[in-house]
């Protein structure tokens, strides 16, 4: 059976022993650092690490992980531009496909890092960029070394992006297979996959805990071969600042539109696209009852899907604001002045972080209703309301009777013009 813990406690007391927590050398490994991106692994890894290094701030470190676009190092194979505390490792070559480290001066570099701190526990964020041999290093370097990991996608299990979706439709994966997965990656064979994940299990079986932050995740890891022994399911850790007074519930104005918003990385995969749909037949059926604002980056997509989302925007009307970029430290504030907040995503999500700080914050969610989403929302009901993957009109359906609990009427079409333009909307 899978074992479940609180964050704060599991935090502190994962894989104690007769020492004290204080006095245990923990060493937290990361893809990325948050000073170089805004991923929800690197950032639960990194809040991990500042909760740890609060009561041990001379035995916790991190190791994050900087790629340069060309796939060639950047300087010094580790360096600490942080903090004496924070590592960051600059990438080499890597297979994608077997998430094996291509880089040759990894191995002794890290291995002597492992000599010098000699962490009691490593705790694994992900394996790529910094490859699954890391953990044989780990073992063979500190053989009473405590190795964990937390999952926070698919990657093993899926090799489209860890996202188990089907290529080119996708449309929600429920299992994978040689078999199943060649019809994804036709370029490959079976043979191909059934190698992969034996290649996977040699390394995955030197972990001693693995931490999912969703039921649903652990149970598809299960489903593919990890020990029901060592699975814990915990929830990421989170930092807000403090929240302010919701400014949306000081108003007594019942006039007014419902104020939705959407934070995270916009991509297909994240659901905008449903959620641009719905804002458009809206502003085709003439409701004015709804503002959505649209808070996250695309830089990082394919040039072609941004001017898709340019696109979408334009048809979506006046009612939908493109905010841009955010930084989550003013999430709480951004959060505070909505009556909603969408998580549209077309894929098994895992523990999406915006789930949890619109929890916090007291706003209500609208979640696609599979994976990780479906989760968070059965376990508190009274916090957010579920609609079927995809679909934009039942998106539609939802926020409209989301407004009629609230009591809110949407503006005249006067009010309405006067409030988009005093607001800078994409017109």
């Amino acid at each position: 059976m899978t074992r479940t813990k609180t964050p704060a406690i599991a935090t502190r007391r994962q894989n104690s022993n007769s020492r004290k927590t204080a006095e245990r050398r923990v060493l937290v490994i990361s893809h990325s650092h948050p000073e170089l991106t805004k991923g929800g692994a690197e950032i639960a890894a990194y809040n991990q690490y500042a909760a740890l290094a609060a009561d041990a701030p001379e035995t916790t470190w991190f190791l994050g992980c900087s790629r340069d676009a060309t796939g060639q190092h950047v300087g010094a194979v580790f360096s600490q531009p942080f903090g004496p505390q924070e590592y960051v490792y600059a990438c080499g070559g890597f297979d994608w496909f077997n998430f094996s480290n291509m880089d040759a001066r990894f191995p002794d570099e890290f291995r002597a890092l492992l000599q010098e701190l000699r962490p009691d526990e490593v705790h694994f964020h992900h394996y790529i960029n910094i490859g699954l041999e890391a953990i044989l290093h780990v073992r063979e370097m500190l053989p009473n070394c405590r190795i964990t990991m937390t999952l926070h996608e698919y990657l093993a299990i899926c090799h489209h992006y860890g996202q188990m979706v089907t290529k080119p439709a996708l449309t929600p994966c429920h299992g994978a297979s040689p078999r199943k997965c060649v019809k994804c990656f036709p370029e490959k064979a079976p043979e191909d996959f059934f190698l992969r994940k034996r290649y996977v299990d040699r390394f995955f079986e030197l972990v001693d805990d693995f931490i999912s932050p969703s039921q649903f995740l652990a149970g598809r890891y299960q489903e593919w071969g990890v020990s029901s022994s060592k699975m814990t399911v915990q929830e990421n850790i989170i930092r807000m600042p403090t929240i302010p007074p919701r400014t949306v519930a000081q108003t007594d104005l019942k006039s007014r539109p419902l104020r939705v918003g959407f934070f995270g990385q916009i991509s297909k995969l994240k659901g905008i696209n449903v959620l641009l749909a719905a804002a458009a037949l809206l502003n085709v059926e003439s409701d004015l009852g709804f503002v959505f604002e649209i808070y996250g980056d695309d830089s990082g997509q394919p040039p072609e899907f941004q001017q898709d989302f340019r696109d979408g925007l334009k048809k979506a009307g006046l009612n939908v604001i493109y905010r841009g970029p955010y930084d989550r430290l003013t999430v709480g504030h951004l959060m505070s002045s909505l009556d909603a907040v969408v998580v549209p995503s077309i894929w098994w999500e895992n523990s999406p972080v915006v789930i949890q700080e619109a929890q916090a914050c007291g706003v209500h969610l609208l979640c696609s209703d599979i994976g990780g989403m479906a989760e968070k929302i059965a376990a508190a009901p009274t916090t957010g309301t579920l609609f079927p993957v995809g679909n934009h009109i039942a998106l539609c359906d939802a926020l409209r009777q989301l407004r009629s609990r609230m009591g809110l009427s949407p503006p005249s079409i006067g009010q309405q013009l006067t409030r988009q333009v005093s607001a800078g909307v994409n017109v």
